[in-house]
């Protein structure tokens, strides 16, 4: 895969950010029935058993005690993260949930600066804020929504910086790993999780609530926005940088409000026309300035 250009694996991470914002559409009912700890849990410990049957002969060749280890933190932070949206969408309103939660945007440069010692441009930084003003105009609507920090921002919060510490991680890790194989303990670790948290603090909604038209959403859940979105991200990451693939990753918001659209009959209004193109404006800046900023930082040298 070394000789695959770069932006193949930026345009597989919008494709999995296609999959993600259908995601939202297809899981209505599924949040409904199940716990968020135990939904997380049944489609994670699926997806990397899955996973792990398909990639069975790779995994015995790549692994190794640092792989397992590296595949639980990754588990670790993404349950978090989560779980932690979640929490704060129970206590704040959607459109103020997923504005924070994409605050990750912004958070990444500064993880990847303390992590790797690669300091952000001023176009990073720049692109970051525009995006999430983009983010803002998409997730928040305009009538009744104010922003002030109470649990459910908090928690919200939270999961933006768990959200931003996996990015980096992975990036970091996949560097290091084989990716594929590193998703596959990520899945297992997060699912795990998912169930040990739910037995201990939810109640299970019993069989009878897995209808067919709910085990459809959970395959979908599992196998696409799973396997497939989360595979894609973990590889593509090593490939990517972080500040910029974090940009790429904040295209969900856009296709699960398109989505919205088609399918339930959201209406598309100005507000969501300048939200779009402030996101895409800030993805052109991340990908064009910084290349622009190279030339005038060479050094003259006098004797």
């Amino acid at each position: 895969m070394a000789n695959i250009p770069s932006w193949v694996y930026k345009l597989l991470i919008v494709l999995a950010t296609i999959i993600w914002g259908f995601s939202f559409v297809v899981m209505k009912d599924v949040v409904a029935v199940l716990p968020p700890a135990w939904l997380l849990g049944m489609r994670f410990l699926f997806a990397g058993a899955l996973l792990l049957v398909i990639l069975r002969k790779r995994v015995m060749r790549f692994c190794s005690r640092k792989v397992v280890t590296y595949g639980f933190i990754l588990g670790v932070l993404d349950f978090t993260a989560f779980w932690l949206q979640t929490v704060g969408l129970k206590h704040t309103t959607p459109g103020i949930n997923a504005f924070l939660t994409a605050t990750y945007c912004v958070l990444v440069p500064f993880a990847w600066w303390l992590i790797a010692r690669k300091r952000p441009t001023a176009f990073n930084i720049v692109a970051a804020i525009v995006a999430v003003c983009g983010i803002w105009l998409v997730s928040v609507s305009s009538s009744g929504e104010t922003l002030s920090i109470g649990f459910g921002e908090a928690m919200t919060l939270g999961c933006a910086v768990a959200f931003a510490a996996h990015i980096v991680a992975v990036s970091k890790f996949a560097q290091k790993c084989d990716a594929l194989v590193l998703t596959v303990f990520q899945f297992i670790a997060e699912g795990a999780l998912g169930i040990v948290f739910g037995a201990a603090t939810e109640t299970f909604p019993g069989i009878a609530a897995f209808t067919p038209e709910i085990i459809g959403q959970m395959l979908f859940l599992a196998v696409f926005a799973s396997v497939v979105a989360f595979g894609i991200q973990n590889v593509s990451l090593a490939h990517v940088p972080p500040t910029q693939a974090s940009l790429l990753l904040s295209l969900e918001s856009v296709f699960g409000v398109v989505f919205s659209i088609l399918l339930y009959g959201e209406q598309m209004t100005l507000r969501l026309v300048v939200g779009f193109a402030l996101i895409f404006a800030a993805i052109v800046i991340s990908e064009t300035l910084p290349l622009k900023e190279k030339p005038c930082r060479r050094k003259t040298t006098s004797s």
